[in-house]
């Protein structure tokens, strides 16, 4: 059975995000349906998977990291309006058997995702 698991790595820092408040959303046309929540680990990573099971099926999701409170947690200092206050990551789960792991490798400026393994 398929599961979807994520992890955050913080390059400015050079150290996992922990700490770091995710939210995962199922799309549907306009409708955004909030699936599950959770908090980065010391590791950046969720304790359990954020989909799995009868849960777990075939659609368009949105993860949400809460990036501009990690960074003032951790007194970076940053502008009122930070540029990356909360990242945004739309995808697709098109195969219901396969693990699908979305790392985030964020930094106040940038950040990069990718279909991990």
């Amino acid at each position: 059975m398929g599961r979807l698991t994520t992890h955050v790595l913080d390059a400015a820092h050079g150290c996992p995000g922990s700490s770091i408040a995710v939210q995962l959303y199922r799309v549907e046309g306009q409708q955004l349906t909030l699936v599950a929540t959770a908090l980065t680990n010391s590791d950046g990573r969720c304790d359990a998977p954020l989909l799995q099971g009868d849960d777990y099926r075939t659609g368009v999701y949105q993860l949400q990291f809460a990036a501009g409170d990690y960074y003032r947690a951790k007194s970076v200092q940053m502008p009122d309006q930070p540029f990356l206050d909360v990242v945004v990551l739309r995808f697709g789960i098109s195969a219901e058997q396969d693990h699908y792991h979305v790392p985030l490798l964020l930094s106040p400026y940038s950040y990069s995702t990718y279909r991990g393994s």
